[in-house]
């Protein structure tokens, strides 16, 4: 035996990816509703109108819009996220499908604008209460623990029209109390919860965003703070109100190695981990920014001014568990040969030569999972949860109802045995829950035949199906994984 007796096997997906009923149950819009569809090589954007009647688009995660904007929706126009895997009208099928899996945990958002959905002012929403009230029982019926994520890209879209989003600092009191919420609401359902997701996205995105500029630069770095200190009184409300509850952060794993043995590249990949990982990761888990912060910012020509209250504030909310993605890895050097451009999720870098990749580009790397694990633990020493590992690929839906997904039992076996090393290793890793349990709507390219789940959903990108769900192969691998505790992977 190598994993724990209660260790958590399980997937993940979120509110705004899985659920559908964008507009159902008292819930408001949030940014995603807005996104239209992209593809593999075409980022997702929104359309606004300004005050004199202009209409232009932002790309996704920005989180900014010009004064006086609305988002608006354009007729010719598809919007995935408005349908999705339609969980919200079929979570009880779902779940069972999960109970027969042997799921242990699901990891799963819950939708800020279906709790408050226009915000503090406008007081809580009973029927966004009680719907997840009954997700989490009927968990429970199926023995499947429940691991919340409290914001996954999902704000109301109220608050960037009229309060410019984090960059505002009130935010943090409105989401403070939506976490309040729920962690009082839920007591007794849910014990574990993670803050953010993959936190450190909006940083990476500058990278990419043709249309950044030197005061975005800034206007992140602001909005990251206030995510941080926001989720720092998150960790403390939420041990006051019960001493049961585990309460981590979760940063989207960027893992590059050296391209070349030149020092130079070693000092380089150094350098990209802490800019893109490890300073929001050391954040939230030691209690204050590392001393390499300052260069950091310096180079990226931002000046933050941390006050002495949210120094205190992010040292008395240090996260209890570290959570984090993995899915792929990328390599980093200072000889620049655009022949080897790669990608690895929302990261760019160079291909790595011994790697295969996905049909989306990202190479397939289960040693960098093994690596990650003890770079991570080694760093922190507190308990990991792996939320995020999944194949994203085209499925194809045959004529008896069977799907034959080979490629994602190979994906995860190889991943879930680097996994096990680790943990006979040492490597104190309490749960691994994949990325996606169910074919869901993906967030980088808004796509539904980008497909990751163990259950297929009949729906395509133009929201045409039925929703019907279908058992993939990868359904009865993942059954046996779970039944044996990872004895028979």
């Amino acid at each position: 035996m190598s994993f724990p007796k209660n260790f958590l096997w399980g997937g993940d997906i979120s509110a705004t990816q899985a659920e559908g009923g964008w507009n159902e149950g008292g819930k408001s819009p949030v940014e995603p509703d807005y996104y239209i569809g992209g593809d593999k090589n075409t980022m997702r954007y929104a359309y606004y109108k300004t005050e004199d009647g202009q209409i232009g688009k932002v790309m996704q995660y920005s989180g900014q819009l010009p004064e006086g904007a609305k988002y608006i929706f354009k007729e010719d126009e598809i919007y995935p996220n408005h349908f999705a895997a339609d969980f919200y009208h079929h979570y009880q099928g779902d779940i069972a499908l999960l109970g027969e899996m042997g799921f242990k945990a699901l990891n799963l958002t819950i939708s800020w604008a279906r709790i408050l959905p226009q915000g503090i002012k406008g007081g809580v929403n009973q029927e966004g209460v009680e719907f997840y009230r009954n997700v989490f029982l009927e968990l429970k019926k199926y023995n499947i623990e429940p691991i919340v994520t409290m914001y996954k890209y999902d704000m109301p879209a109220f608050y960037v029209e009229e309060m410019g989003g984090w960059s505002n600092r009130q935010l943090i009191d409105e989401y403070v109390e939506f976490c309040k919420v729920c962690m009082t609401e839920y007591q007794g359902l849910v014990k574990y919860w993670i803050t953010f997701n993959e936190l450190n996205v909006l940083k990476v995105m500058l990278k990419i965003n043709p249309f950044v500029t030197k005061d975005g630069y800034q206007r992140v770095y602001e909005e990251l703070h206030h995510q941080m200190v926001a989720a720092a009184k998150v960790v403390k409300i939420g041990h006051s109100i019960s001493s049961e509850y585990r309460i981590g952060c979760m940063i989207a794993g960027m893992f590059s190695y050296p391209f070349t043995c030149d020092p130079k590249d070693q000092i380089e990949n150094q350098k990209v981990k802490q800019d893109n990982f490890y300073l929001f990761a050391d954040t939230m888990m030691r209690g204050a920014y590392p001393s390499y912060a300052k260069r950091v910012m310096k180079e990226d020509g931002v000046t933050l001014n941390v006050s002495d209250e949210d120094k205190q504030t992010l040292l008395e909310g240090k996260a209890d568990f570290f959570a984090y993605s993995y899915y792929c890895s990328s390599c980093v050097t200072t000889h620049k040969d655009e022949s080897q451009n790669g990608k690895c999720n929302l990261s760019a870098g160079l291909k790595n030569p011994y790697l295969e990749v996905s049909e989306w580009g990202w190479a397939i790397d289960p040693d960098g999972l093994k690596f990650s694990l003890h770079e991570l633990y080694d760093r922190y020493q507190k308990p990991l949860l792996i939320v995020e590992n999944g194949l994203g690929a085209i499925d194809k839906l045959e004529d008896d109802g069977t799907i034959h997904d080979s490629y994602r039992i190979e994906y995860h076996k190889a991943h879930i045995e680097k996994m096990k090393e680790a943990v006979e290793e040492g490597i104190d890793l309490f749960g691994y829950t994949m990325w996606s349990c169910i074919d869901l709507v993906s967030f980088s390219s808004g796509e539904m035949r980008k497909r990751y789940g163990f259950i297929y959903v009949d729906i395509d990108d133009e929201g045409k199906g039925t929703f019907k769900r279908y058992k993939k192969d990868s359904f009865y691998y993942y059954q046996k994984v779970c039944q044996s505790n990872g004895e028979e992977i």
